[in-house]
């Protein structure tokens, strides 16, 4: 299984099945904002899309690299807090 995120293209079925949440930041309803959700297939990976392209490509992660990516941004490593 591959340990890195990667860009995919998933299928309607998979799509309409990701858990999507928009950050409670992002301004206009999340409007101008990533989605972000677990795939529903049991791996934990987690599924991310532009909100204004919700059908074009989907990063996939596995469940430790988002972890520690949020963990990231809480902490402040992007400059972001």
């Amino acid at each position: 299984m591959n340990t890195e995120p990667t860009l995919q293209h998933l299928s309607p079925d998979e799509l309409a099945n990701v858990a999507w949440h928009i950050s409670t930041y992002s301004d206009n309803g999340g409007g101008s904002c990533v989605e972000a959700g677990p795939l529903n297939d049991g791996t934990g990976r987690i599924a991310m899309r532009h909100s204004h392209h919700p059908h074009s490509t989907t990063i996939v992660s596995p469940h430790h690299a988002w972890t520690a990516f949020t963990a990231a941004v809480r902490g402040g490593e992007f400059g972001l807090r």
